[in-house]
């Protein structure tokens, strides 16, 4: 088990946050920090500590992304017109384990970048394996034919605990789903808030 999928169970602890809004968050149970001084009272945090921690908590929800894939998606952001915040929430939710995960295809987006790296999945009719592939406005993704009865993809489909986005559209039957069209900020259901505009202060220092 590599570092960053062993850290997933990590994240909504050092974070404070149901990140996911998951019912079996270790946050549910102890809201403090892990660690010897984790119930210790924490002071004020500095304008740099809520830009950091803005970065760590947008990273971490899209499945602990590295630092130099999260830079140069930051970076690309910045090269296209209009807010860069949004324009690095929509880069974000283009990836394929991101769509993969709210088409519920997947129980958590560490799960969905799996399945893509295994080649369960196919887009437009071909077979993708790279998690951090940007999807276009009308992109069709599918279950590859043989991956269908798994269990993982069966049992994610039929859980509760989220909805499918409107610039998504799905058939759970058929096990595939359209890329509608870019979200915005307030289109994407986070459980937690997110705030990109503190992630822009971050890298603009």
């Amino acid at each position: 088990m590599t570092k960053r999928i062993n850290s997933k169970y990590k994240i909504d602890r050092r974070l404070g946050v149901n990140l996911w809004g998951r019912p079996k968050s270790p946050v549910n149970a102890r809201s403090y920090r892990p660690g010897q001084h984790g119930q210790s009272r924490v002071g004020k945090i500095s304008d740099y500590g809520l830009q950091l921690r803005a970065k760590q908590q947008l990273k971490g929800y899209y499945g602990n992304i590295g630092e130099k894939q999260f830079r140069r998606l930051f970076q690309e952001a910045v090269r296209r017109r209009g807010d860069t915040g949004e324009n690095l929430i929509g880069l974000l939710e283009r990836r394929l384990d991101a769509v993969v995960y709210r088409m519920k295809l997947a129980p958590t987006v560490f799960a969905s970048r799996q399945l893509i790296n295994h080649g369960h999945f196919m887009v437009n009719g071909r077979r993708v394996n790279i998690a951090s592939y940007q999807l276009k406005d009308g992109d069709t993704v599918e279950v590859r034919q043989k991956s269908r009865e798994f269990v993982v993809i069966l049992e994610a489909l039929q859980s509760q605990e989220r909805e499918v986005p409107d610039y998504i559209e799905v058939d759970a039957k058929g096990m595939k789903g359209t890329y509608l069209r870019n979200p915005s900020l307030s289109d994407v259901p986070y459980p937690v808030q997110m705030e990109p505009h503190l992630v822009v202060e971050y890298y603009s220092r």
